[in-house]
């Protein structure tokens, strides 16, 4: 996707520069590079872009609280993870702070620009080892009744394949409904419920 404007956000010079160079051959456009979350701040103040590429672990400001300031003062800004790190916090911080994206470090390039693309085309990407992870942990907690208590069946039956991780057109063939009918019925569910992200509805239903 050519022509998006990056900030990546990193405490490691060499993987900035690599991120830069990957980026950059692939005809996007990398605004700037900050070392931490008030640097890139304060970049923001006077460039605009539309990706921020994330680290969680940084002196200074952290990635967590990076997310959090960016969706209150830059919220048309889309925003991936990418860190080593997958603990319970974490994720579930990083997901409910706003980030639309969560990749280890050790995803490879290519896993990075398709991200990329698909975040800018509106889809949350989660890696497999985080949404592992994520199952884990909604494994260890009992589902929220006040969150389902308005919905059908048949939304609590989709809302159920959406926390194992399947994807629209999985739940459809599972179902055998249209992946169309499987788009409505998660609208439906994204109004009763008030969350209009489908990584945070997930944890959400398990917290």
């Amino acid at each position: 996707m050519s022509g998006v404007k990056i900030i990546l956000v990193d405490d490691e010079p060499l993987l900035l520069e690599s991120l830069e160079i990957i980026l950059t051959y692939n005809q996007m456009e990398v605004i700037a590079t900050a070392h931490d979350g008030y640097e890139a701040l304060d970049i923001l103040k006077e460039k605009h872009c539309d990706l921020a590429l994330i680290d969680l672990n940084m002196k200074g400001m952290g990635g967590l609280e990076l997310i959090e300031k960016l969706k209150e003062q830059h919220s048309s800004v889309k925003i991936l993870v990418l860190t080593t790190f997958y603990d319970d916090k974490s994720i579930t911080q990083a997901i409910t702070n706003g980030a639309d994206g969560y990749l280890l470090k050790d995803s490879g390039k290519d896993a990075i620009l398709g991200a990329v693309r698909q975040i800018m085309n509106g889809q949350n990407v989660i890696d497999n080892k985080v949404m592992q992870r994520l199952s884990a942990i909604m494994s260890r907690r009992s589902s929220s009744p006040s969150i389902t208590e308005d919905m059908t069946s048949r939304e609590k039956e989709i809302c159920s394949l959406m926390a194992e991780g399947l994807t629209n057109k999985q739940i459809a063939g599972a179902l055998y409904i249209s992946e169309g009918t499987v788009k409505n019925y998660i609208s439906s569910i994204y109004d009763k419920t008030g969350i209009h992200d489908r990584a945070k509805l997930i944890v959400t239903l398990k917290s």
